[in-house]
C-alpha cells in the first residue's frame, strides 16, 4: 500500500503530494509546450508535415515518436542522477520508494521542463499537430503506465501489454539501475540494468565498490 503518512511528502501522504506536483507542474508544462508548438507551427517558426503531402514519412514519425522519447528519457533521466541535480530537483520524485499511478509525473517543475523538453524535436523534424499530440501523450501517459503497481494488463489470464513497472520499482528502490524504458534496451547496453535477480544485484554492488 502507498504511504498515508511520511515526512517526505508535503500534503499529507503520497498519493495528495503526487497529485498535486502532477495536476499543477506537469499538466502545466505539459499543456505550455502543446501550446508553444502549436504556436510554432501555426505561425511558421516550426516545419509542417501533411499526410497528403508525405504519407509514407507521416506514418513513420508515429512509429519513430515513442524511440525517440526513450532516447531522450535515458539520457535525461541519468543526468538527473547528478547529484546536485539529484538533491534539489529529481529527490521529489523519488520522495516514491513505492510507486502508484500518481508517481508517474510527480516532480519538480525544473523536472518537468527537462522530462517533456523531448517535444522540441519537433522544431527541427517537419511533422504535424496530430504528432505533437500524440508525442505528448505517449510520453505522460507512460509515465503513468510505469508506475501503476502492476506489471502488466491481462485479458483473460493472457498478457497482452507491458506496463514495466518492476523495471522501473527497481530504479526507484536502488536508484542506479533502470534509468530508460523497456522499447530499447539502454540499460543493458550501458550496463544499468537490474532485472531483480542475484547476480544483477551483485553487479550492482561491485559497480558501487
Amino acid at each position: 500500500p502507498l504511504m498515508i503518512k511520511g515526512r517526505q511528502f508535503s500534503l499529507g501522504g503520497q498519493i495528495r503530494d503526487n497529485m498535486f506536483w502532477s495536476l499543477t507542474s506537469g499538466v502545466g508544462v505539459w499543456s505550455l509546450y502543446e501550446v508553444i508548438l502549436f504556436w510554432a507551427m501555426a505561425n511558421g517558426y516550426a516545419p509542417r508535415l501533411t499526410l497528403n503531402g508525405n504519407p509514407i514519412f507521416f506514418v513513420f514519425c508515429l512509429l519513430i515518436t515513442p524511440l525517440w522519447i526513450s532516447f531522450h528519457f535515458y539520457w535525461t533521466h541519468r543526468l538527473l542522477h547528478w547529484r546536485p541535480l539529484y538533491r534539489w530537483v529529481h529527490s521529489i520524485h523519488h520522495r516514491n520508494v513505492n510507486v502508484g499511478p500518481w508517481s508517474g509525473i510527480s516532480m519538480h517543475p525544473l523536472e518537468h521542463l527537462v522530462f517533456f523538453s523531448s517535444i522540441f524535436i519537433h522544431f527541427v523534424i517537419p511533422t504535424s499537430p496530430l504528432h505533437v499530440l500524440f508525442h505528448m501523450q505517449h510520453q505522460a501517459l507512460q509515465g503513468v503506465s510505469s508506475h501503476t503497481g502492476y506489471e502488466s494488463l491481462l485479458f483473460k489470464d493472457k498478457k497482452i501489454l507491458d506496463l514495466g513497472t518492476f523495471h522501473h520499482q527497481m530504479h526507484h528502490r536502488y536508484f542506479e539501475v533502470n534509468y530508460g524504458t523497456l522499447e530499447i534496451p539502454w540499460d543493458k547496453w550501458f550496463g544499468t540494468f537490474h532485472d531483480g535477480t542475484l547476480d544483477a544485484h551483485k553487479k550492482l554492488k561491485d559497480r558501487r565498490r
